[in-house]
């Protein structure tokens, strides 16, 4: 299995990814920003993409780069593995891969993250970043406003914006240069947010549970 930064020549696989994307978000019965093929053929044009390719030049999963306020917050979007590539570690390898082209191409910037799935919190711990709350992400109402395709939107305006169902989490490369972890960024054991992540999942999926049987 090839991972590789995607160019122009992978444009052909645009609306594949597109579809693929549409399909998971309804099976997971959660929402992610939507992306058409034209702006996904852009990010591989733009070389903010990482693609994987197996021998035989099929498509098995991606990921893109967005930067938000000024370029001073970059997210890490659009994860996806097809469906017969999944379970083999696939993901872990984009998502590092898409992490060290962020943290070439925008060596200041903080990382960040939205996600509902515990295997993606998994490894962005892994990688360095933290749970952190939404007021530590980019305000950029741009970015905000890639939320309105999630099927969970009410709630995060019901919120004001200040918390939904998704988990926010940060690398810093500043708390990073001056903390004893590793500087470079790269793969390092993070085994304590884990747990306390798996802990707050549990305790909002609780909740929201609650909240639904008190309004029967």
């Amino acid at each position: 299995m090839n991972v590789l930064p995607a160019g122009a020549v992978h444009c052909i696989y645009a609306e594949e990814i597109c579809d693929e994307m549409e399909r998971s978000a309804k099976a997971r019965g959660t929402g992610i920003a939507k992306r058409s093929p034209d702006y996904i053929r852009k990010k591989m044009q733009e070389g903010k993409a990482v693609i994987a390719l197996d021998d035989q030049g099929n498509w098995a999963g991606f990921c893109y780069i967005e930067t938000w306020s000024h370029g001073t917050y970059v997210a890490n979007s659009g994860l996806i593995v097809s469906p017969e590539f999944r379970n083999l570690g696939l993901a872990t390898r984009i998502k590092e891969a898409i992490f060290q082209l962020s943290r070439t191409s925008y060596p200041d910037a903080r990382i960040f993250g939205l996600t509902t799935g515990l295997a993606v919190m998994k490894i962005n711990s892994d990688l360095g970043y933290e749970p952190v709350t939404y007021s530590e992400l980019t305000q950029d109402d741009e970015f905000w406003a890639g939320c309105k395709s999630c099927v969970n939107y009410e709630i995060l305006l019901s919120k004001e914006r200040k918390n939904c169902l998704c988990t926010a989490m940060l690398f810093d490369p500043e708390e990073m240069k001056s903390s004893n972890g590793n500087q470079n960024g790269t793969v390092r054991s993070q085994s304590g947010i884990y747990e306390r992540l798996l802990r707050l999942k549990k305790n909002m999926l609780m909740k929201k549970n609650n909240e639904k049987s008190s309004a029967q």
